[in-house]
């Protein structure tokens, strides 16, 4: 039976907090994939959005059927973490562990400065790949609700947060996801690049920046590009075009009726596919009263789903 939790002593776990994150939703992916999918042979995994990796690890560790498994994202830094920890994970573990043993021991003024010092660096893009990574986990780990925001230059710009003891040097769980990780191909591009690994045999896990459904839920931006109802209109026409190809795909996002029961937006775009919606928490809110369940939507083009 597919396993839907994370054992910490044995399997890989996201390795970053990220908004949006699917750990809470695996049960329901589970149940959106095809009633046969383990039995299959030769299956080809593609993720176009991959965040933070919940559902990739999950799906790795739970079904040895998949032979390949591609990756993709926009985010130029977060791949950069994500090709370190396969490819140099002893060295990104040393310098997690230097910047722990540096942030820990300060108080809270202190913290805060070696924080923006790092924030800035950081901003700089100079660099190495293993610095880059390490300080792209630190600020995810130390920064106001583990999120990802950046401004109009690209440059990331969440304040500190108070966490009081902050993990952040888990090695053993970046050796794990580093062994995972060695099945993966690792891209950095726009999502529809993913689209030449289509096929009857390939199954696509999209997981695109959700469209707000309030004027205050769009503050964690992607990009410096955004992601508007173009994009999701464009994402749409890419799910049309992998189904043409015979593959298989799941794709998650809000549900902007829960605000307005008139707000028809994905209901219509992706009328001539299966749309379900599912409970899921809200995990990352500064009002802690936000933090409740809501509706999200699965997407699919699964029959059973």
């Amino acid at each position: 039976m597919p396993m839907t939790m994370f054992e910490e002593h044995t399997h890989a776990r996201p390795f970053i907090k990220w908004v949006g994150g699917k750990t809470q939703l695996l049960d329901e992916v589970h149940k959106s994939l095809p009633a046969d999918f383990a039995s299959r042979e030769h299956v080809t995994y593609v993720e176009p959005f991959v965040g933070g990796g919940a559902v990739l690890f999950w799906i790795l560790q739970t079904y040895p059927n998949i032979d390949r498994a591609i990756i993709n994202d926009i985010n130029s830094e977060l791949i950069c973490t994500y090709r370190v920890i396969k490819d140099d994970v002893e060295s990104l573990i040393n310098v997690l562990r230097r910047l722990q043993e540096e942030y820990i021991p300060k108080n809270a003024g202190e913290r805060k400065d070696y924080f923006m010092e790092k924030r800035s660096l950081f901003n700089t893009r100079r660099t190495s790949l293993v610095e880059t990574a390490a300080l792209f986990i630190f600020l995810n780990r130390t920064c106001f609700n583990g999120l990802y925001r950046v401004n109009s230059k690209g440059e990331f710009n969440v304040p500190h947060g108070k966490y009081l003891n902050p993990r952040i040097c888990d090695a053993n769980n970046l050796r794990a996801c580093s062994a995972v990780l060695q099945r993966v191909e690792i891209l950095c591009g726009d999502f529809a690049e993913t689209g030449r690994y289509a096929g009857p045999n390939s199954l696509f896990y999209l997981d695109p920046p959700y469209k707000p459904i309030t004027e205050t839920s769009s503050f964690t931006s992607y990009s410096k590009d955004g992601f508007d109802d173009t994009e999701q209109i464009r994402l749409r026409d890419f799910c049309d075009q992998i189904s043409k190809d015979k593959a298989l795909f799941v794709a998650s996002n809000s549900d902007p009726k829960e605000v307005n029961p008139k707000e028809d937006f994905f209901d219509s775009i992706y009328n001539h596919f299966f749309i379900k919606r599912v409970s899921a928490a809200r995990m990352i809110n500064s009002d802690a009263s936000g933090r409740g369940a809501i509706s999200e939507l699965m997407i699919s083009n699964v029959v059973n789903a």
